[in-house]
């Protein structure tokens, strides 16, 4: 299978010069590995945008390390508070030496064990994965079932890109969702791994042809990233949702039809603007 740093250099003079600003990327963690990687094609800029700065000066220590050409900044955000992610944007809006950003990699994430609540009163994973980067019901926490969270929270990222290709699609803007794999990564530090394998064993869907998924490697894992972000032939799928390296066939490929639908996604448009008290004019 497809590695990351077999993309990089493939994608080599496509990443040379750009400005890349990632979420996510504790040690050890999906975006802390793409970032690394890219590294090695000189960029001109790597943003480190993450809630807690000190494993962010981790990530960034490993990449002046192995990458010392390469500039890079951190910026803090903390996707559980809109309050934080607006006064992100406009530090990095502020910032007179990056006048443009050439790939924003959505990567933080988070598979809550309890449920919980943000301090704008969102789910934690919803907020998380998506509205920082809907909301749904879970009656306090009595009827919460974490992995129905999990994927709510990815289906509305996976909205998200659409609704991007078709808003800002005509302005050159290229966004796209991607499912890295199974990957067992920090992200599920709070997972206890029996409990999800018995619920996955109590879901008619949680296995494919009848195994569990196959675990891919952090290095195959960040392969779809690379691609997503670098791939000069995926204009012409713009808004697409990309398994394993290639847009995802809906025929071939577990990906139900609400999860693709722009009915669906301008919903979710809608009541995102909603929840963050902002219309967006583009």
């Amino acid at each position: 299978m497809t590695t990351s740093d077999e993309l990089v250099v493939r994608y080599a003079n496509h990443i040379k010069d750009k400005v890349i600003i990632t979420t996510g990327v504790s040690p050890g963690s999906l975006g802390a590995y793409f970032v690394q990687a890219v590294a090695k094609a000189h960029p001109a800029w790597i943003i480190l945008a993450s809630r807690n700065l000190k494993k962010a000066q981790q990530t960034q220590e490993v990449i002046a390390a192995s990458s010392p050409d390469v500039k890079t900044r951190i910026v803090q955000l903390d996707l559980e508070s809109l309050q934080s992610v607006r006064d992100a944007a406009a530090a990095v809006n502020s910032w007179s030496d990056i006048p443009v950003v050439d790939v924003l990699v959505n990567n933080a994430g988070m598979l809550a064990e309890t449920y919980g609540l943000t301090v704008d009163g969102i789910e934690r994973q919803f907020a998380a994965i998506y509205l920082g980067h809907f909301y749904y019901n879970f009656d306090g926490g009595k009827t919460y079932n974490r992995l129905l969270a999990y994927g709510q929270a990815k289906t509305a990222s996976i909205l998200m890109a659409i609704s991007l290709a078709q808003k800002l699609g005509q302005r050159g803007l290229l966004s796209f969702s991607l499912h890295p794999g199974t990957i067992l990564t920090n992200a599920a530090a709070d997972l206890d791994l029996e409990a999800y394998v018995v619920e996955l064993l109590g879901n008619k869907e949680g296995f494919v042809n009848g195994s569990f998924p196959e675990v891919l490697t952090i290095e195959q894992g960040t392969a779809t990233h690379v691609y997503a972000a670098f791939d000069p032939d995926l204009s012409g799928n713009n808004g697409a949702y990309l398994i394993n390296c290639h847009p995802a066939d809906p025929l071939t490929d577990a990906v139900k039809p609400w999860v693709t639908s722009p009915f669906e996604a301008e919903k979710l448009w809608r009541l995102s603007e909603k929840l963050v008290g902002q219309n967006f004019s583009y």
